[in-house]
């Protein structure tokens, strides 16, 4: 009878579109004490490194995940004894092709594209992204892009996390990906970066040399404390304080995966508006509580590297983007001395709109 129930309650959860086409193979755990009250998804993300939370999420909605035998939700708190099963499905072969996506081209010539990447964006196909990217974009604009960063990447020498504007370089042929990508290893490449931080920072200057790994607990983050990693320096000087927050101009000496966001996580000054890394998802200014702002505050304004192909000193900006100027002008206003707060503001960002 308990093996009719189960059938009928799978047979209710819709299959999903790839499923008729993908293997499955099914993983079965039982939960250790040390595990107690742990939710599932992030149980099952620590259990199964190879995939992200976003992931084991999706196998939970599509009913692929069971607990004692019966399907369970993601925030299911786990027992000591447990039995939990996930059906991992294997996700058919991501391609790259053209599509007609709006891109905001600052540069371009035989040897290299320049764009100025919108927040939302991602940069290539990955896992949940197979669609609406910088890659998929570039592809139908131009008619040549290098096999150099694989399939899915071609011209790729560097990314921009999804929520981070701002701009970034594409090479246009192999040769060109070679020596950018070579600038990019030796650190030569500059990168200049804005961000508003939760909370003040004192000195008006200072880095931050701390290695990055992987989060163990939420395997979506990176973490620089862990103590090990990957070593990372970020380099930041002050361009305007409020009572709460500190607008910082960065410069990247080394680009880890979420470096920044990492990094000054790690100080307890999460980059506004990004969640993942715990900043508040209403911020307050003065007496006022602001909306969400829906991104990191994060952009990337300059970049200066070497011309692949001539070898002349070529840098490009990115001005900040009006969502941005827009939110950082409603803090300043709601701060005591509103007046005084909103000059200092147009005098701080004046080198980048």
């Amino acid at each position: 009878m308990k093996a009719r129930g189960r059938r009928a309650q799978r047979a209710n959860v819709p299959e999903p579109p790839e499923a008729a086409h993908a293997a499955t193979q099914t993983r079965a755990f039982t939960v250790l004490a040390d595990d107690a009250s742990r939710r599932l998804d992030i149980y099952l993300a620590a259990r199964l490194p190879e995939l992200s939370r976003t992931r084991v999420q999706e196998l939970i909605r599509e009913g692929r995940v069971r607990a004692n035998h019966r399907a369970a939700r993601a925030s299911h708190r786990v027992a000591p004894g447990e039995e939990i099963e996930i059906e991992v499905l294997e996700r058919p072969a991501l391609t790259a092709e053209a599509e007609d996506i709006p891109l905001d081209i600052i540069y371009q010539d035989d040897d290299l594209v320049v764009v100025n990447k919108a927040a939302g964006m991602v940069v290539h196909a990955s896992a949940g992204h197979a669609r609406g990217t910088l890659v998929n974009a570039l592809l139908h604009r131009l008619s040549n892009l290098p096999g150099g960063g694989g399939p899915l990447r071609p011209g790729i020498v560097h990314r921009l996390d999804r929520g981070t504007s701002g701009v970034l370089v594409v090479a246009r042929t192999d040769a060109a990906h070679r020596r950018l990508a070579d600038q990019f290893r030796t650190r030569t490449v500059r990168k200049t970066y804005l961000a508003l931080l939760e909370g003040v920072l004192k000195p008006e200057s200072g880095s931050i040399q701390l290695p990055i790994s992987r989060d163990k607990q939420r395997r979506v983050r990176m973490t620089a404390r862990a103590g090990a990693g990957r070593e990372a320096r970020t380099d930041w000087r002050v361009l305007w304080r409020a009572q709460r927050y500190t607008l910082v101009e960065i410069e990247l000496h080394t680009g880890r995966t979420h470096q920044i966001r990492a990094h000054f996580a790690a100080l307890g000054r999460p980059v506004v508006g990004d969640t993942l890394y715990g900043a508040a998802a209403r911020p307050r200014a003065g007496s006022q509580q602001l909306d969400p702002l829906g991104r990191p505050f994060l952009h990337a304004a300059r970049i200066g590297f070497e011309h692949p192909a001539l070898g002349q000193p070529m840098e490009f900006r990115a001005p900040l983007p009006a969502e941005l100027r827009n939110y950082i002008a409603r803090l300043a206003s709601a701060e005591p001395g509103g007046a005084k707060s909103a000059a200092a503001i147009d005098a701080a960002l004046a080198a980048f709109l």
